[in-house]
């Protein structure tokens, strides 16, 4: 939905609520007139439930209103002496409009001071369950989310099985722009499996401000553009749409920032024609080709002590091995082993062409090594649009800025003419910023060079804290747990410090201290 449709359903809402409201209005001592006022309705209508004029509030934000109106609906009819299960489970089935048959058919009288209390030991805990969803959710959606690194695209910064707390705040939350969905879940509802939303209605994009923007090398979450699979790692072949906030979380490195001109070679990223200098903390990784003297390698030796996994160590040949995901620093300590003859970077020689790679058209000489350059589109700014440009920008102007914005855009050739919507262009002006996002494990991670571009609202948020981490290939329940990455920050640089020791000790401070006033209390 556009602005000007959503501003449209809130009226007829408004007009709904009147008709199904006025006489109850009236009968709690208010005008009948005050029943139809937006906003101003509301409020009235918490102090006719006796509720906390700041609920009103909690109707406008998105998915917490979902929430919020059952329990309205709810605290509505009861305010009118309707107390009954029955009553409770009609209001709700009937999505309100059971408050029609109370406001014109029944007799009922205000109960002005009725208490608030539940009347039941079971309606106390739904009370309590109910806003405690509502809390988290206001926390998981605006605030911070947990996120679990599933892949190993980022390994030596962050690892398969790091739990992390993801800050919405950093960079701004977004909203959510699917109405209806089920709270404190993403695309999909454990265990079930089934689909946690419906696609339409939909909100229109709105971020919060945030208190500081994407910067170079920043590692950053965000829904993955091109998803259309039922939830993450879904092995079937079937397509499924999903909107915008309802894609598969992705996690990368941002090696280009709108406005930046970037080409890889031979393996390495370079921004306006300067190679892209990481932090400190991040690890480079690539695959290596090398020679052995025979097989007399253990993988779990080299797992220890050059930190390669035993899945991505392998033989070509008798003699022919390869290493998967290595540092450099650890290929030159590799490359004293007594047994190895020699190991090289495996790097796909520039000109090669690789259709898989974005623009995915095979009409560019590109590679995962070798690639581009390319310009990541900025918001305002104008580029020409050519045959060369509109293999790379179709999808921006198409689909980004296209029909996930409502907008029928198609963007077609004729002749050595760049057509959109049937009409001759020769430059486009972009709507939105754009992001080149990168694994640090260059040849075990699907990114930007497959997909392309990344558009601002697709950013979800900043990383900033991992909260415990488990290494499924250790073996022992006191070895899975990676102990010194507990409580350690995702950014900064020197080396990592676990901060775990010092919630312990918080921890326990703040147990004796509730013991201590609880004692000099009962005292």
């Amino acid at each position: 939905m556009i602005l000007t449709e959503w501003f449209i359903f809130f009226l007829i809402l408004q007009v709904i609520h009147f008709l199904g409201t006025w006489k109850l209005y009236v009968r709690a001592g208010r005008k009948g007139w005050e029943a139809i006022v937006p906003v101003y309705n509301a409020v009235i209508l918490m102090k006719i439930i006796n509720r906390p004029w700041w609920w009103v509030i909690l109707l406008f934000i998105p998915v917490i209103n979902v929430i919020m109106l059952p329990v309205i609906w709810v605290e509505t009819i009861r305010s009118f002496g309707k107390n009954s299960t029955t009553d409770t489970v009609l209001v709700i089935v009937t999505l309100g409009f059971y408050i029609f048959y109370v406001n014109y058919m029944l007799d009922v009288t205000y109960i002005k001071d009725r208490s608030l209390k539940p009347r039941t030991a079971t309606g106390e805990w739904v009370s309590s369950i109910l806003f405690a969803v509502v809390a988290a959710t206001i926390v998981h959606t605006y605030f911070m989310q947990p996120y679990t690194i599933p892949t190993g695209s980022l390994e030596r910064t962050l690892l398969v099985g790091d739990f992390l707390f993801v800050s919405k705040f950093h960079y701004g939350a977004r909203t959510p722009m699917t109405a209806v969905s089920f709270p404190m879940v993403h695309d999909t509802i454990p265990l079930v499996r089934t689909k946690s939303y419906t696609s339409k209605p939909q909100y229109p994009y709105f971020r919060l401000p945030g208190f500081q923007k994407i910067k170079r090398n920043d590692i950053v979450v965000f829904s993955w553009p091109i998803d259309t699979v039922r939830f993450f790692r879904d092995q079937s072949k079937k397509s499924f749409y999903k909107p915008i906030d309802k894609k598969s979380n992705y996690v990368k490195r941002c090696v280009g920032v709108p406005g930046d001109s970037l080409s890889i070679v031979d393996g390495y990223v370079h921004i306006n024609g300067k190679r892209n200098q990481l932090p400190d903390r991040a690890q480079l990784q690539f695959s290596y080709i090398g020679t052995s003297k025979g097989r007399n390698f253990n993988p779990q030796n080299l797992y220890d002590r050059y930190r390669i996994k035993p899945g991505e160590f392998g033989f070509y040949s008798n003699t022919q091995f390869r290493a998967a995901g290595m540092t450099e620093d650890a290929a030159k300590k590799f490359k004293n082993h007594p047994n190895v003859v020699s190991i090289e970077r495996n790097v796909t020689a520039k000109g090669l062409k690789d259709p898989s790679i974005f623009p995915n058209n095979g009409k560019v000489n590109w590679n995962s090594d070798n690639f581009g350059p390319i310009y990541i589109p900025e918001a305002g700014k104008t580029v020409k649009m050519n045959l060369t440009n509109f293999s790379l920008y179709r999808r921006i102007i198409e689909v980004y800025e296209g029909s996930e914005l409502g907008i029928n855009n198609k963007l077609t050739v004729n002749g050595t003419q760049v057509l959109l919507n049937g009409k001759s262009i020769d430059s486009y002006t972009f709507k939105q910023d754009y992001y080149w996002m990168m694994g640090d494990n260059r040849h075990n991670s699907e990114d930007s060079r497959v997909w392309g571009f990344v558009p601002e609202n697709h950013v979800v948020g900043k990383p900033v804290f991992v909260w415990f981490s488990w290494d499924t290939n250790a073996k022992g329940l006191f070895n899975k747990i990676r102990w010194e990455r507990m409580f350690t920050t995702v950014g900064g640089n020197g080396k990592l410090v676990s901060y775990f020791k010092y919630f312990l000790i918080i921890l326990a401070g703040w147990i004796i201290y509730n013991q201590y006033r609880k004692r000099k209390k009962n005292a």
